[in-house]
């Protein structure tokens, strides 16, 4: 290695970007083992000269300042000579890249996985041709599976952009042709850029035409003359500012071409100035549109590849047309399941309005803050409980059993006096909004408080590079159908379930029967402000607690339980469901205004009801009926 190193010492103490390959191209091709030691010593300027006889050595410091140093070839230490004895080797960041390249073939077979997960890492970030070969040879001897794989997937990646053999390129683009990774388009897309060139005459069979342009219709007019321009094929055009300059050089005795000074500002008279100007030869004249159309139609205007193989580009784009597709479809399914993620969110956030609104008709605008007494509630139980698995399973009961006494409370000092006077009901329920939402920022102030998920729903069920979910999302639709079976469960197989559907449906009779309706309407009202402190939780793991945490959902919610049908459960779910579909789809049309979206969904569902004021579902009984 000494040997090598004295060779290039020239080009080693000077280095430069432009003149260092051929040294690092020597030690690299050495096939010595201590290759690699000494081209991480010299990137990490480890690297020393000694002044008396030129050898290079790698140098360490010792405590009394002087420096040991031990010789490239048999790693052992050859003696100690101080700083001044020696000149330290300072590769610039220029030479240290093309180290670092160097360094790749031989960190892929390093014995560190490390190592080898990093030097992959740098082809895929800056990607040669120069890597190709050395990476193909790392492949058969990577014990590990996962880092295997990726090496083979870069390598066809590599194959696709750098190999010299067309058909190992189409080869490498047929077997990825299925893949949605980004990386894969990213490498596909340069294929089938291409550039526009003018031919006299028929162009060259032997290029890679993408497409012949007719100008006019694939290309502009004056986009195609101008390229003839910029390749002397036709004369210049002449624009107002050179029509200036030419007048202004010519201005004789307050005349120029016969036309005064001051009337030179009507485009009129510069026209008159300047064809008298080109008429005695002192200035160039601007080509006609006879002339102009005698230059497009002698030359022809082609668009072509800059990749010159045709097979190369035809595999790359029917690869881009298949991937293109699978991407639309994955597209699709993610709005799908966007659009489900919300549709689980505004259901939980409705399904107590709906039980209080259906069976009670009261409109309570508090049920939003309901919801942020659930999501603080959650708070309040992390700071107790650190543990956030532990916290989030106690803070989910907590909150119901906080909100349903809120709500108990709630309908026994205000609503139950106000029952069938929904105006009335309307301003009481608003009033008590402002004063929960006082209350908590009283208690908590107006900066927004953590909700930490637990660990294990932290990060997202990712599918490919296109379709992806987070697992909290998943958790709240898990939860939405779980309230939704314990709904159902408790409408239909408890005597609370039983005596709510009897009040619903007819009071009178209900009440006649031995039901007393003020205490169904009690615990209903509790039931549903209780979930909605359930929905606070879920909510509040994703979305900022706040004391305004309420007014995000109020609007969504009353719009999911009018568009599904007053009071009926699937009703909501149905209005849920379509509200959060109708919200991302309209999203996707427009992502980056959501205000613009909701604006949308509104108007729309405005235009529903006229249709079908009833909703979705229609309920039957006391609600239908009011």
């Amino acid at each position: 290695m000494q040997d090598i190193l004295q060779e290039h010492s020239a080009l080693i103490t000077k280095s430069s970007r432009m003149t260092i390959a051929p040294a690092i191209a020597a030690i690299t091709d050495s096939e010595l083992t201590q290759a690699q030691d000494v081209l991480q010593a010299w990137q990490s300027k480890d690297i020393w000269r000694r002044t008396s006889d030129g050898l290079f050595f790698r140098a360490e410091e010792t405590a009394a300042g002087s420096y040991l140093l031990f010789d490239f070839d048999t790693g052992e230490t050859v003696g100690e000579a101080q700083k001044t004895d020696l000149k330290q080797l300072k590769p610039n960041s220029g030479v240290r890249a093309l180290i670092g390249s160097a360094l790749v073939q031989f960190q892929l077979q390093d014995g560190d996985p490390v190592r080898r997960l990093a030097a992959l890492t740098s082809i895929q970030r800056d990607p040669s041709s120069e890597l190709l070969e050395p990476l193909r040879a790392s492949i058969d001897s990577e014990p590990d599976a996962d880092l295997k794989a990726q090496k083979q997937r870069a390598e066809r990646l590599l194959t696709i952009a750098y190999d010299t053999d067309e058909s190992a390129r189409v080869g490498a683009i047929s077997d990825m042709s299925g893949d949605l990774g980004v990386d894969l388009r990213a490498t596909l897309n340069p294929l089938l850029e291409t550039k526009v060139q003018v031919f006299t005459g028929e162009a060259p069979n032997a290029l890679n035409i993408a497409r012949r342009l007719a100008p006019g219709e694939d290309i502009s007019t004056k986009a195609a003359y101008d390229l003839l321009v910029t390749a002397n094929l036709a004369p210049a055009r002449i624009d107002q500012a050179e029509v200036r300059a030419t007048l202004g050089v010519h201005i004789s005795e307050g005349r120029v071409g016969g036309v005064a000074v001051e009337d030179l500002n009507q485009p009129e008279a510069r026209a008159r100035a300047y064809a008298a100007l080109v008429a005695q030869g002192l200035a160039e004249p601007d080509p006609t549109s006879a002339e102009i159309e005698a230059h497009l139609g002698a030359h022809q205007f082609v668009e072509i590849y800059k990749e010159p193989s045709q097979p190369v580009t035809t595999a790359a784009s029917e690869a881009l047309d298949k991937i293109l597709l699978k991407v639309g479809m994955n597209q699709a399914l993610d709005l799908i399941l966007d659009g489900l993620s919300l549709a689980s969110i505004y259901f939980l956030a409705a399904i107590g309005l709906a039980i209080t609104f259906g069976v009670m008709g009261v409109i309570n605008m508090a049920h939003g803050e309901f919801i942020m007494m659930g999501a603080y509630t959650g708070y309040v139980v992390q700071q107790i409980i650190p543990n956030h698995t532990v916290s989030i399973l106690v803070a989910i009961p907590l909150a119901f059993a906080v909100t349903f006494a809120a709500g108990v409370a709630m309908e026994r000092l205000v609503i139950r006096w106000l029952y069938n006077r929904p105006l009335e009901t309307l301003l009481a329920t608003f009033g008590i909004s402002i004063a929960l939402q006082q209350l908590a920022k009283n208690i908590f102030g107006t900066q927004a408080r953590p909700l930490t998920s637990p660990a294990w729903l932290d990060g997202a069920w990712v599918m490919n590079d296109v379709v992806s979910i987070s697992y909290i999302r998943i958790a709240i639709f898990i939860l939405a159908l779980s309230f939704l079976a314990i709904f159902l469960f408790i409408m239909r197989r408890t005597r609370l379930g039983l005596e709510t559907r009897a009040v619903t449906q007819n009071p009178r009779m209900a009440a006649s029967m031995g039901i007393n309706p003020n205490r169904v309407n009690m615990l209903t009202f509790g039931l549903g402000s209780g979930i909605a402190g359930v929905a606070g939780v879920a909510i509040g793991l994703f979305a900022k607690v706040t004391s305004e945490l309420g007014n995000d959902y109020i609007v969504q919610s009353f719009m999911t339980v009018v568009v599904g049908g007053v009071g009926n459960i699937w009703g909501t779910l149905a209005g849920a469901a379509m509200i959060g579909f109708l919200q991302k789809g309209i999203e996707w049309f427009n992502p980056s205004n959501t205000l613009a979206a909701q604006t949308f969904m509104i108007i729309f569902i405005i235009i529903f009801i006229q249709f079908r004021p009833r909703g979705i579902i229609a309920l039957k009984g006391r609600a239908a009926g009011d």
